[in-house]
């Protein structure tokens, strides 16, 4: 038994995407060797329908996998291939980009205007970056959930956790994704294969990963007693940590608890070539999906 030391801890940083839409990014666009097989992780949420409410209009993916996670509010999303659908407060889905698709997705706020969601990028090796798209849909209620004697709550949305298979398969990176909830000072121990990268981001509540500080929530201005001050803001927290090599994550939940995800996938390790969502091995490769935008062959036929 090994615990994963902490290598580092961030906060995600205030980010603008889509039509205008306001987020937190955890990591992307950037160096990918710690994260591999994941791109890019951003947190959206707000409770002002003007933050989030002109979304993200058509635009083109292809060789990577985008995982949605919805906690509040919902995303309406369609594509070039005429699929349709809503994701609700604890909805779910993946879309294997692949070969190409182009489409929308629009975030509306509950009856209290708030909008809360993640946005994971997977990466796909170089051999299923051109393979046919689809989508995984995931209701909520179909997400096994396991309820420890001590007030954990552990969702298991892909992969397997004790006893219990997350409702997502058949994905590239054999990731496994789950949403935790400790309560007030628990400290808990969670199982990771060696073979794979892995990060927490804590997104409620505070803790402390095994002897590495504890997340410190982000840096907000606030007015007391009359005057503007920096302080922590821990309700929101933001805070990314990763992990060095182990088998095993230890969590010290902190005065108000803690909720995370803890996501890990076996690293691809191959060059990676970015253009916003378009995700290659090479330049050329960018270069010809890029050609194909412009001439209407981006996306492929269905046989």
């Amino acid at each position: 038994m090994s615990i994963r030391p902490v290598t580092s801890m961030t906060t995600a940083r205030p980010t603008m995407e889509g039509a205008g839409v306001r987020l937190h990014r955890a990591f992307g666009f950037g160096d990918t060797s710690m994260t591999d097989p994941f791109l890019m992780f951003d947190d959206f949420r707000g409770e002002d329908p003007r933050d989030y409410m002109k979304g993200f209009p058509w635009h083109p993916h292809r060789g990577i996998e985008t995982i949605t996670y919805v906690l509040a509010g919902s995303v309406e999303h369609g594509d070039s291939l005429g699929n349709r659908g809503t994701l609700k407060g604890g909805d779910v889905q993946w879309m294997t980009a692949g070969s190409g698709i182009l489409h929308q997705e629009m975030p509306f706020g509950n009856a209290r205007g708030q909008m809360h969601g993640f946005q994971l990028w997977a990466n796909l090796p170089r051999d299923l970056k051109m393979t046919r798209p689809r989508y995984q849909d995931v209701k909520g209620r179909d997400i096994p959930e396991i309820l420890e004697d001590d007030g954990t709550v552990v969702k298991v949305i892909v992969g397997d956790f004790r006893g219990k298979t997350g409702p997502v398969d058949g994905i590239a990176a054999e990731p496994q994704y789950l949403d935790i909830f400790i309560p007030e000072g628990r400290k808990k121990t969670f199982k990771i294969d060696t073979r794979r990268n892995a990060f927490a981001y804590v997104f409620d509540g505070s803790a402390r990963f095994a002897d590495a500080a504890a997340p410190r929530g982000v840096l907000l201005e606030k007015e007391v007693r009359g005057q503007e001050v920096n302080i922590r803001d821990m309700s929101g927290n933001r805070t990314l940590v990763n992990f060095g090599a182990g088998d095993e994550v230890v969590v010290q939940a902190g005065e108000n608890g803690v909720r995370f995800l803890l996501i890990s996938g076996a690293p691809i390790q191959e060059p990676v070539a970015w253009h916003g969502p378009i995700v290659m091995n090479t330049d050329a490769e960018i270069r010809q999906a890029m050609t194909e935008l412009r001439n209407g062959t981006f996306i492929k036929p269905a046989h």
